[in-house]
C-alpha cells in the first residue's frame, strides 16, 4: 500500500463512498477508512438474526436517491455494476382501528380511489398536491444537489418561478398546518402525517411544510423503492467502483485523531496506531460532535465550535428486526395482502404527541407510531425460500428522564408493545412465526454506529436551526472545515439525512473545484479505467 494518498476518507457511509467514487473517477488516489468490519455506514445489509436472513441494519427505501443527478444521469456508471431497483405496486398500506385502511399504490389513480373512500374532497386534494409539487420539485432538487454558495438559494429560485411565492409560505409552514387545511377526514390526515414524518422530523415543527408534499410524492413516483439484494448493495457497488478506479477501502480502522501540521490537516491516525498521510485533503464523515475532539480546540473557528456545541440530535428511532417463517399479512382490497411497508398512526393528534414525549423523555407505547417494512415481500432473495424478514421502526427518545442507560432495562418491554400493536393488524405474527429477533434501542443504534450520535440516524435534527447554510454551522456549510485541508460530508452537512447521496456529491463538487477540476468534467469521462 502507498505511504501517501491524494485523499483519505474517514468513515465509509454511503455519502463518503459517493464522494470517494467521484474523486477516484477523477483520478485521485483515495483511501477510505471504516471503523466497523463492513463498509456502508447506515446503508448496510447484514445477517443480523439467522444465516440467510439479510436485514437492512438501518435505511431500506432508496426513494430520495432516485431523483439525484447521480442516479438520474447515471453519472458514476452504477448501472453497469448491476445495481437494480424494485418498485412494488403496493407502496404502503395504512390500517386503521375501525377496520378500514388506505393503500397507496404505485398507480396514482388507484391511490386517489383509496382517498375517495373517505372523502372525495381529500381525493382531489391528494391529486392536486401531487401535481403542484411535481411542477416545483426541480427547484428543490437543484438546491439540494448544489453545494451551499455554489448556486442560488432555494428562496431565490422560488422567487423566479410563477408559483414560487406560494411555496415560500408553504415551506415555512408546518406539515401539520398544510395537511390539516387540505384534508378533512382523519383517515386521510393520518396517512399524510405519517408520510410527512418519514424523515424523522415532527410534522408540527415550522419549516416542515414541504414534507407534506415531498415524501408522499416520492413514494407515489418511485414506490417503496429498494435495491435488489438489499439496501447495502448500493454501498457494495460503490466500493467496487472505487477499487476499480485505484482506490482502497480498509475496515476495522477507527479514525481517532486528525494530523494537523503547520495549521493544515495532513492525515489521520487510527485507534490501532496506524497513520495515513495525504497529498491533497482529508474528507470526514465523522459526526461533528466527535470530529471536534480529534484536533486541538484552537484549531477550530469559534463560530464552528459554537455550532457544534449547540447541535441537537432531534427525534430518534427504536428498531426491531425479525426472521419470519411467513410474511406479515394484513387485510386489504380483495382480502389478505402482503405489503412491503405498513404505516401505523392511530389518530392525527397521536402524531403531534410524539414531540411532547421526546421533550419529557418518556418511552410512550400507547398506540405507538410505527413503520413495519418487509423487503423480502418485494425481493425474496433476501431470505431463505418461503421465509421473510421484518423490521419494525418506532420513534422513541434517546434522553430518557432516567438517563439513556435505562434503555437496557426497558427495551424488550417496548419492543413487545410495538409488536403487539402490529399484531392487531397482522395477527399472523405469532410467536411460532418468529424464528429470531434483534432489538435496538436509540442507545444501541449509537453503540453500533458512532455517527448515530444520541440515536439519530440522520446526523441530527433537520429543523430551521440546522438546515441548508446552517448545516453543520453558520459559515461552514460548504464542506470546507475550519482546518485547511479538511472537508466534511455525511448527514451533518447539507442537504442532511436520508439515503440521498446529496452530501457526498456536494462535497465532491467542492473538492474537485478546489483541486482545479469540475464534476462535469469527471462525469464526461466514459467507462472504467
Amino acid at each position: 500500500m502507498a505511504d501517501k494518498f491524494d485523499v483519505v476518507v474517514a468513515g465509509a457511509g454511503h455519502n463518503s463512498l459517493v464522494a470517494a467514487a467521484y474523486l477516484a473517477k477523477a483520478g485521485y488516489r483515495c483511501l477510505v477508512l471504516e471503523g466497523r468490519d463492513v463498509a456502508g455506514g447506515n446503508v448496510v445489509t447484514e445477517e443480523l438474526t439467522l444465516p440467510g436472513f439479510r436485514h437492512d441494519s438501518c435505511g431500506t427505501a432508496h426513494v430520495i436517491l432516485q431523483d439525484s443527478p447521480m442516479m438520474r444521469n447515471d453519472e458514476l456508471g452504477l448501472a453497469g455494476y448491476g445495481l437494480e431497483y424494485i418498485h412494488p405496486e403496493i407502496v404502503c398500506h395504512a390500517p386503521f382501528l375501525d377496520g378500514s385502511w388506505l393503500t397507496q399504490y404505485h398507480d396514482i389513480e388507484r391511490t386517489v380511489e383509496q382517498f375517495a373512500k373517505f372523502s372525495k374532497k381529500d381525493a382531489a386534494a391528494y391529486r392536486r398536491m401531487y401535481n403542484e409539487y411535481d411542477a416545483i420539485k426541480p427547484l428543490f432538487d437543484a438546491a439540494s444537489y448544489t453545494p451551499i454558495g455554489f448556486g442560488k438559494p432555494v428562496n431565490d429560485r422560488l422567487n423566479e418561478h410563477p408559483d414560487g411565492r406560494k411555496w415560500l409560505r408553504r415551506q415555512a409552514q408546518s406539515a401539520w398546518e398544510i395537511i390539516r387545511d387540505n384534508f378533512e377526514d382523519d383517515h386521510s390526515r393520518c396517512f399524510m402525517l405519517w408520510m410527512a414524518f418519514q424523515t424523522v422530523t415532527p410534522p408540527e415543527w415550522p419549516m416542515t411544510g414541504r414534507l407534506a408534499y415531498s415524501l408522499v410524492w416520492g413514494r407515489q413516483r418511485w414506490s417503496w423503492c429498494i435495491p435488489k439484494g438489499g439496501s447495502g448493495v448500493l454501498t457494495e457497488v460503490l466500493v467496487r467502483l472505487i477499487e476499480d478506479h485505484g482506490g482502497t477501502i480498509l475496515t476495522g480502522k477507527t479514525v481517532e485523531r486528525l494530523i494537523v501540521e503547520g495549521g493544515r490537516c495532513t492525515g489521520v491516525e487510527c485507534a490501532d496506531g496506524s497513520a495515513y498521510r495525504v497529498e491533497k485533503a482529508v474528507l470526514s464523515t465523522i459526526h461533528i460532535k466527535h470530529l471536534i475532539d480529534m484536533a486541538p480546540r484552537q484549531a477550530w473557528a469559534d463560530d464552528f465550535v459554537e455550532g457544534v456545541e449547540t447541535w441537537q440530535a432531534g427525534p430518534t428511532l427504536f428498531v426491531q428486526h425479525y426472521a419470519l417463517k411467513e410474511p406479515m399479512t394484513l387485510q386489504g382490497d380483495g382480502g389478505p395482502i402482503t405489503p412491503i411497508a405498513c404505516a401505523m398512526l392511530s389518530t392525527p393528534t397521536r402524531a403531534l404527541r410524539m414531540g411532547y414525549d421526546f421533550a419529557r423523555g418518556v418511552a410512550n407505547v400507547e398506540e405507538p407510531v410505527l413503520l413495519a417494512v418487509s423487503p423480502t415481500i418485494g425481493d425474496p432473495s433476501q431470505a431463505p425460500p418461503g421465509h421473510h424478514t421484518l423490521k419494525i421502526i418506532g420513534m422513541q427518545p434517546y434522553e430518557l428522564k432516567e438517563g439513556p442507560a435505562h434503555w437496557d432495562a426497558i427495551k424488550h418491554q417496548v419492543a413487545e408493545a410495538n409488536l403487539n400493536w402490529l399484531r392487531r393488524f397482522s395477527p399472523n405474527l405469532t410467536d411460532d412465526n418468529i424464528l429470531a429477533r434483534v432489538v435496538e434501542s436509540p442507545l444501541d443504534l449509537e453503540r453500533r454506529n458512532p455517527h448515530n450520535w444520541h440515536g439519530s440516524c440522520h446526523g441530527g435534527a433537520q429543523n430551521a436551526a440546522q438546515a441548508a447554510a446552517l448545516r453543520p454551522a453558520a459559515g461552514w456549510a460548504q464542506h470546507r472545515m475550519p482546518i485547511p485541508g479538511l472537508y466534511q460530508t455525511g448527514s451533518t452537512t447539507h442537504p442532511g439525512g436520508s439515503i440521498s447521496g446529496g452530501p457526498g456529491r456536494n462535497a465532491a463538487v467542492v473538492m474537485l473545484r478546489d483541486f482545479g477540476k469540475s464534476l462535469d468534467e469527471v462525469v464526461a469521462r466514459a467507462g472504467k479505467p
